[in-house]
């Protein structure tokens, strides 16, 4: 087994606290801190970074990865590649997720558990081949990722490489994404199905594009060489002016994603959490042969039922929702949110809250404790909205 902690990529050639003097020399920043300092991005500390909130607000950028099409730098995002004759067992080793049925050129969302069944990291892995995969995990996650992967790799015949250092990440999100990129990239655009990538040129620079994305929108996430991001960031906004493309922050990131139901690492799931009872069976994947880690643990937890489920909460009277809030039923506490927004499509207040399962039926009344008041409010099936994601 060989392991780079940091090299060049070879596949190419929520609340937020405010910035501190003192916070601000230990933040990690994307490479282009400068340019969305120059766009007029609110600057904050998150998973270790410094990452721009917002530009002209959550709600107008919200509306415009709705309506149009935004662009996200999602640099903060680890990348961890690995190679060689040995990659897809260890894969399947790590893997909730049935890797069987990947082909080539194709993305899986799944997760990475303890042999408790906790989870390390939900991610995409990527796969070029049987002998060469990419991994694209949570920020926060990074080096916990690449050290959790590194102590379960057996033996030589493979090499494990973190290259989040080299790589920059964005995410075009919105109907438009593909009309615009293709502006850019000589590969047809068309072609690439819903969780699949090519390698190809935007802006004559080598990237991966993959049509995936964490808004509920057709769009892409668009991976390439740090030393590109600039050019191929303006040359995005440059592109997308005929669409009205706005740079986008993580306030605008955060609502959307809470608008589909998508569970975030550190809210909804995390090392102590039981994925079952987050809806994330669809991506456990206990029938198969292959002994996964955290397989057996997970079995149990299925046998024995889950005592809670992660369900959706829509507020019927005014307020905005946080994490933490207290949610009760005939008075007394039956959960809290995980997480909370203002839904800018629905104008009102939705969260995620884990509940009994007498009490995760649609349409079940519950209430929310805001600032000491009680505020009427309802389970509702998740997603908030339908998906539009392009999926055939």
């Amino acid at each position: 087994m060989k392991l780079v902690i940091h090299g060049t990529a070879s596949f190419f050639k929520t609340p937020y606290s405010p910035l501190t003097m003192s916070t601000v020399a230990s933040l990690k920043t994307t490479p282009l801190i400068q340019v969305h300092k120059k766009l007029g991005g609110k600057l904050v500390p998150f998973a270790g970074w410094q990452m721009p909130i917002q530009f002209q607000g959550v709600i107008h950028e919200h509306q415009c990865v709705r309506d149009g099409v935004g662009i996200f730098d999602v640099s903060h995002m680890g990348e961890i590649e690995i190679r060689g004759p040995s990659s897809k067992n260890l894969i399947q080793k790590l893997m909730t997720n049935d890797i069987d049925t990947m082909q080539d050129n194709q993305a899986l969302y799944t997760l990475m558990c303890r042999e408790h069944g906790g989870v390390v990291d939900d991610l995409l892995v990527h796969r070029f081949s049987e002998d060469h995969y990419f991994l694209c995990v949570n920020a926060a996650n990074t080096e916990k990722d690449f050290a959790w992967i590194s102590k379960n790799a057996d033996g030589d015949g493979v090499t494990i490489q973190d290259t989040s250092r080299e790589t920059a990440q964005f995410a075009v999100q919105g109907k438009h994404s593909e009309a615009l990129l293709q502006k850019l990239c000589e590969t047809a655009l068309n072609e690439i199905k819903y969780y699949h990538f090519k390698k190809a040129k935007i802006y004559n620079f080598e990237s991966i594009i993959a049509r995936t994305g964490y808004t509920g929108e057709d769009g892409f996430e668009i991976y390439m060489h740090a030393g590109c991001a600039k050019k191929v960031f303006a040359a995005i906004l440059e592109a997308g002016k005929d669409f009205n493309i706005q740079p986008i922050g993580l306030g605008a990131r955060d609502t959307l994603r809470m608008e589909m139901g998508y569970a975030l690492y550190g809210n909804e799931i995390d090392e102590k959490s039981k994925p079952l009872e987050a809806g994330l069976s669809w991506v456990i994947k206990l029938g198969n042969a292959d002994n996964f880690i955290g397989k057996s643990a997970l079995a149990k937890q299925k046998s024995a039922g889950n005592k809670r489920k992660l369900v959706g909460i829509r507020l019927r009277g005014r307020g905005v929702l946080r994490p933490h809030y207290r949610v009760l039923k005939n008075a007394v506490a039956v959960g809290e949110l995980t997480s909370g927004t203002f839904s800018p499509s629905l104008n009102t207040g939705i969260g995620l809250c884990y509940v009994s399962p007498e009490c995760a039926e649609s349409g079940t009344e519950l209430e929310v404790e805001i600032r000491k008041l009680r505020v009427s409010a309802e389970v509702v099936k998740l997603p908030f909205l339908p998906t539009r994601v392009k999926k055939n």
